[in-house]
């Protein structure tokens, strides 16, 4: 059984006098310790996709199933909890607390769902060796660079062994060295710690750390490339270039 599973979901909503189909009867599955990109214009539809798949909005149609539990029959307050324990979240502007230190700031979503802390500490101490932290661990957000708090934040979202990670445009807001860290820091976490990670990006470079990218157009899966088993970066950047112009035409 997949860990993912998105069957016929569509999302609708109105602007003005208008109806957008924002998502058309989209069909996604996502196996255990997988590395999924997710590619489109803007306007695509990539991000409502992503937030459907996390819990943040809800389907106007289709349905939505994480480890089991199909979203459509949880109430509010059980949502929230499938959030909060299945799925670690990463976003572009990183979203840390300022008072907090790189630490606490990982330590957070377990702060938050009451966890005792002394079970965690080992696995704390590892993420932040993880993501190269270990030596900043009580810098807050302002002490640093805007690829640390990235890091902080992939920490973070791994922290509570999420059955799920889903990142949107993680390197969005970072330079081209500090994404190409924060990908490689997303891949060896898939490679290391077994983690399923979805990221959406409009970043060719980015996706090609992936092992599959769907291309997603006009509310629907458009094309879908595997990059499994190829280990040339240069060559898994040129089937998704090619792909990406053959959508174009």
């Amino acid at each position: 059984m997949p860990i993912l599973q998105a069957e016929h979901l569509a999302k609708e909503y109105s602007l003005g006098e208008h109806t957008v189909h924002a998502l058309r009867g989209v069909d996604f599955l996502v196996e255990k310790g997988q590395f999924i990109a997710i590619m489109g214009p803007s306007g695509s539809g990539k991000s409502t996709l992503l937030h459907l798949l996390g819990g943040l909005d809800t389907a106007s149609d289709g349905e939505v199933t994480l480890a089991g539990q199909r979203f459509s029959v949880l109430d509010d307050n059980k949502l929230t909890l499938v959030r909060r324990r299945n799925i670690g979240f990463v976003f572009q502007f990183f979203n840390l607390l300022p008072t907090l230190t790189a630490e606490e700031n990982i330590a957070l979503p377990l702060i938050i769902d009451g966890q005792d802390m002394r079970k965690y500490r080992p696995r704390i101490e590892a993420l932040l060796d993880l993501v190269g932290l270990a030596g900043r661990r009580d810098h807050k957000p302002d002490q640093l660079s805007g690829g640390e708090q990235q890091r902080v934040a992939i920490a973070r979202a791994l922290v509570t062994e999420p059955t799920i990670v889903l990142a949107d445009e993680p390197t969005g807001n970072l330079d081209s060295k500090s994404g190409a860290a924060i990908m490689g820091l997303l891949r060896r976490s898939c490679d290391e710690l077994g983690q399923t990670i979805i990221v959406v990006s409009h970043d060719p470079k980015a996706a090609a750390y992936a092992d599959s990218v769907v291309f997603i157009g006009d509310g629907r899966i458009a094309a879908q490339v595997s990059n499994a088993g190829e280990d040339d970066m240069a060559k898994r950047l040129r089937v998704i270039m090619e792909t990406m112009e053959k959508l174009q035409a």
